[in-house]
């Protein structure tokens, strides 16, 4: 046993990856308020204050949106618990490993997973999703990921959402990389449940997983046959903690965190979400003008790119794995490796929340070409930042 206990002091580093993103000292000044109950009667009215700007986030009315506790993956799972039952078939859209996930949640819950497969680097196609259901009258559910972060493409959540209303189903939306970061309009859309996670645009520190049930799928849920498999999930326990009136135990919630994503709403809505859907894009394309100018190809088609996640396909030769080892030990930067198929392929690039900035936009480009120069990449040097520098200006 090692007896050279010491307190943990972690490096600073820059986050450029897919997750977590940078945190901003207010949100972590936020954290260190003095801890109060989770039913004390200021905790209570706090958590209305949440709930509040969670709606402003999702843009929707819907009266049970609350954060989870727990990342983004415990979105999804409430999501799926809740209106999955044994027997449903629910028509999963697969077009990344994200897809795959909502997948095997829905066939642990005893439901019939109906896959619409896209390639990975490419959006939901929905003629596909159009073609499955009309196959499958009988199903209850469409699931799929809006901005699918092993990918990093964007799918048209307003049409499938359509498609899925026009035969009667519910939809299960997955936003863990869009929300904040990129237009998601819940109400519009008239979208049943859709999820996300502290981390990315919202820029909080992982843990919890914003969530909005539709009225729709509230009465879905009361009339389930059978009990939401998941206890700690259920949305109708949930509602008796998170919900109005008088509130009952149903967890000690992560309450310093809570304070924490608190901040990060506020901190959205005092610059606005349109400003912050533009600022997403902005660098976005400031990101992808310097890498094209280096040299690098994009894995997605610039029509379904998610301007917070950008994939690029690594250069012939040249190991990803040790590109991203030299950013992180030299130049204390973090970017992704690819997923699944994509393994070994590809860079995620995140620019999310507050890391969606021009210092790292210009940070990244020069630190890569640093590195791949060094390992003697086939590249133009001395063009990326200047790239980037005229696409901000316009």
């Amino acid at each position: 046993m090692n007896t050279d206990v010491r307190s943990f002091h972690p490096p600073r580093r820059t986050l450029m990856g897919p997750g977590p993103s940078d945190v901003p000292p207010r949100v972590l000044a936020a954290m260190t308020a003095p801890t109060i109950g989770h039913l004390d009667p200021a905790f209570v009215a706090f958590m209305d204050t949440v709930k509040d700007l969670l709606r402003y986030a999702f843009q929707t009315r819907n009266e049970l949106t609350y954060p989870v506790s727990g990342p983004g993956t415990a979105g999804m799972e409430s999501a799926v618990v809740n209106l999955v039952e044994p027997g449903d078939k629910v028509i999963v859209c697969r077009n990344g490993a994200f897809g795959g996930r909502l997948r095997e949640m829905v066939v642990r819950c005893g439901g019939t997973a109906i896959v619409v497969e896209d390639r990975w680097g490419e959006p939901v196609d929905p003629a596909k999703l159009e073609a499955a259901l009309a196959a499958h009258p009988e199903a209850k559910v469409v699931a799929f990921v809006h901005g699918e972060t092993s990918t990093g493409v964007l799918s048209d959540a307003a049409t499938l959402i359509g498609l899925a209303r026009a035969r009667g189903c519910l939809t299960i939306v997955d936003a863990v990389t869009s929300l904040g970061g990129a237009p998601v309009s819940v109400d519009l859309w008239q979208a049943d449940v859709v999820y996300s996670g502290s981390q990315k645009c919202l820029s909080c520190p992982p843990g919890l997983a914003p969530i909005t049930f539709s009225p729709r799928a509230l009465e879905a849920i009361r009339r389930r046959k059978t009990p939401v498999q998941s206890w700690f999930m259920d949305a109708d326990l949930i509602m008796g903690y998170w919900g109005g009136g008088k509130r009952t135990y149903h967890h000690t919630a992560p309450i310093n965190l809570l304070y924490g994503l608190h901040e990060s709403l506020v901190i959205l809505r005092e610059g606005t979400l349109e400003s912050a859907w533009a600022r997403h894009w902005r660098n976005h394309e400031a990101l992808c003008a310097g890498l094209e100018a280096m040299g690098l190809k994009m894995l997605v088609a610039e029509p379904a790119r998610l301007p917070q996640l950008n994939t690029v396909r690594v250069p012939e030769g040249i190991d990803e794995a040790a590109v991203r080892a030299r950013l992180l030990e030299e130049c204390d930067l973090e970017i992704g490796g690819g997923l699944g198929d994509l393994a070994g392929k590809i860079w995620r690039i995140g620019l999310m929340g507050a890391a969606s900035c021009e210092r790292n936009v210009l940070y990244c480009l020069s630190a890569l070409e640093q590195v791949l120069s060094g390992m003697g990449a086939a590249m133009r040097r001395g063009e990326a930042c200047a790239a980037a520098r005229e696409k901000l200006r316009e």
